[in-house]
């Protein structure tokens, strides 16, 4: 959706203008892209860097910055829980903040170092490539702060696939108290 999205905002109609396959696997697709004839692919990390580095592609834009900030990661919980829990919300905040603050303000090689162990079957050099290239684009907010901007952009893109029957105001949905409090 976020790649319509983009291809959309820059004049493309994805329905018209060219062929989207979606029958691919997801996990899949880096595989099909070197076994076919396709020109582009949509890869997440570590595929988009792999690609790279076996020289089969190359990448050529991110969707997380031709974008604008969507709000991919959110936490969810129930009304009736902030309110029964609001100690265990403002812990779990602080939590996020706090990895938050560590790669604003550390070195690609040390947040890949930091977290290499969650990715045992990708080396250590393609984290660090990974990492790099999210701190050059800026990927990583500063707060945890959930902007109406993002809820908008977020609706309209879910909007224009056709996967949003309804707007929802952002005050119905989203709290930002914890998040201001997070230490």
């Amino acid at each position: 959706m976020v790649f319509e999205y983009i291809l959309k905002k820059n004049g493309i109609d994805p329905k018209t203008d060219l062929t989207i396959d979606q029958s691919i696997s997801f996990g899949l697709t880096a595989a099909a892209f070197v076994n076919s004839d396709a020109e582009y692919t949509v890869e997440f990390e570590p595929y988009a860097t792999s690609l790279e580095l076996e020289g089969a592609g190359y990448v050529v834009a991110s969707l997380g910055t031709d974008s604008g900030y969507v709000p991919y990661t959110a936490y969810s919980a129930k009304k009736s829980y902030l309110e029964a829990n609001p100690e265990i919300i403002q812990k779990f905040t602080n939590a996020i903040q706090k990895g938050m603050d560590y790669v604003n303000s550390h070195t690609a090689e040390e947040i890949a170092q930091t977290i290499q162990p969650q990715f045992e079957e990708t080396p250590l050099e393609n984290i660090t490539i990974i990492v790099g290239r999210y701190k050059d684009q800026d990927s990583w907010k500063a707060d945890t702060v959930f902007e109406k901007e993002s809820f908008d952009l977020l609706q309209n893109i879910l909007e224009e696939a056709g996967e949003l029957p309804e707007r929802v105001p952002y005050e119905d949905l989203v709290t930002t108290q914890f998040s201001e409090k997070a230490k």
